[in-house]
């Protein structure tokens, strides 16, 4: 039924300017089209929908995923010299933290969050 469909992320926030300035300004997102309660950026061939909600903040787990293979470390720089606020999760088995940027292997993997806490995740699978 889904299998060839296209999806989007979708992210609840609590200030639709904020977040306009967070995914546009801060993480280089193309806003294709806004409003007072909805944004929708473009993301690679894909969409992340923002939305105004009074749930904001509260998904404990990731909320959008990017792969950044070749350009993680440069993407990582670019988002620490803009503030970003990342997350540090060193007790995961088998995880190196350097920097901001978590080693397990063959995989980099970081995490930071929005304004409103939601857990955005970068990886270089």
């Amino acid at each position: 039924m889904l299998r060839d469909k296209d999806s989007s992320a979708i992210v609840a926030v609590s200030d639709i300017a904020r977040a306009k300035s967070f995914y546009g300004e801060t993480l280089g997102l193309e806003l294709i089209n806004g409003s007072e309660e909805v944004l929708t950026f473009r993301t690679g061939a894909t969409k992340l929908v923002i939305y105004r909600s009074s749930e904001a903040g509260t998904n404990r787990a990731n909320a959008a995923v990017w792969s950044c293979p070749d350009e993680l470390d440069e993407i990582v720089a670019g988002l620490e010299a803009k503030g970003a606020a990342f997350e540090h999760y060193p007790q995961m088995p088998g995880v190196v933290l350097r920097g901001n940027v978590h080693h397990m292997g063959p995989m980099r993997l970081v995490w930071l969050k929005d304004p409103d806490g939601n857990i955005l995740h970068l990886n270089n699978m």
